[in-house]
C-alpha cells in the first residue's frame, strides 16, 4: 500500500469547537456581533486565528469538553451552550491528510457581563463576526453557518433574551434584535410584536438613573416545554 492510501486508512482526530457570540459597542456607540477567536500555535495553519476548541478527550462528553475548553482559552462559562453542527470535509485541514479533524461544533452566546470577564492576550482576541480575517480551517464558514442559525432562530423564540440582564427595556430588547439582524425596527411596531407574543412580562419597576421619565423594565416569560 502506498504512503498516500496509508495516510487516508488513518482515523481522523476528533474535536469540538465552539462559536461565541456577544454584542458589543462599535466606535459609533451601536451593538455588534463580537466573537473571541485563538492564535493557532502549531501546524496545520500555525499563526492564523482560530475558534476555540481542542481534541475530544475520551473520558468527556461533547457538552463537557466544549465547557472545558471554553473556560480554559477565554475563561469564558456561558450560560447557553448549544450544539451546532459537526463539520469533517476532507480538505478542512489545508490537505493535510495526516492532521485531518472532524470537529463537532457547538455555539454560546454571552451577555455583555459575561463578555467583560472572558480572557484578551495577544493570543485569544475579540473579532467583529460579520468582519473576520482569513480563518484557519474552515472557521469562516462556520462562523457564517452560525450567524444565520442565530438571525433566523432570533426570529421565533427567546434566544434575544441570552445578550440580555434578568431585566430589561423593550428599547434595550429592541437594540439587541437590531444587531443582530442587522437593521433597523420601527419601536411601535416592535413593542406591539413582543408585546403580542407574551415572551416577555412587566417586573412592576423602572430603569433608575434616567433623566426623563424612566422606562418600565420588563423580564422574560418561561413557558413550559419552550425551545429556546
Amino acid at each position: 500500500m502506498s504512503q498516500a492510501k496509508a495516510s487516508f486508512a488513518e482515523t481522523p482526530t476528533l474535536a469540538v469547537s465552539t462559536v461565541i457570540l456577544t454584542l458589543r459597542p462599535n466606535d459609533s456607540g451601536s451593538l455588534q456581533l463580537a466573537t473571541p477567536l485563538v492564535r493557532r500555535i502549531r501546524a496545520p495553519f500555525e499563526g492564523q486565528w482560530a475558534l476555540p476548541g481542542g481534541p475530544l478527550n475520551t473520558n468527556e462528553d461533547l457538552a463537557t469538553s466544549a465547557s472545558h475548553t471554553l473556560r480554559d482559552t477565554t475563561g469564558l462559562e456561558p450560560r447557553y451552550l448549544e450544539q451546532l453542527y459537526a463539520f469533517g470535509s476532507v480538505d478542512r485541514s489545508g490537505g493535510h491528510i495526516a492532521d485531518r479533524v472532524v470537529s463537532i461544533v457547538y455555539w454560546a452566546l454571552v451577555g455583555a457581563d459575561e463578555a467583560e470577564r472572558a480572557i484578551e492576550s495577544q493570543n485569544v482576541q475579540w473579532f467583529w463576526a460579520d468582519d473576520l480575517p482569513a480563518l484557519a480551517f474552515d472557521h469562516n464558514e462556520i462562523i457564517q453557518y452560525a450567524l444565520g442559525r442565530l438571525r433566523n432562530k432570533i426570529e421565533y423564540s427567546r434566544i434575544a433574551h441570552e445578550f440580555l440582564s434578568p431585566t430589561f427595556t423593550l428599547a434595550q430588547l429592541r437594540e439587541v434584535y437590531e444587531a443582530v439582524l442587522g437593521r433597523e425596527l420601527d419601536p411601535g411596531n416592535f413593542r406591539r410584536m413582543v408585546e403580542s407574543s407574551g415572551s416577555v412580562e412587566e417586573t412592576g419597576e423602572r430603569l433608575a438613573g434616567t433623566r426623563h421619565r424612566p422606562p418600565k423594565l420588563y423580564r422574560a416569560t418561561t413557558t413550559a416545554g419552550e425551545t429556546k
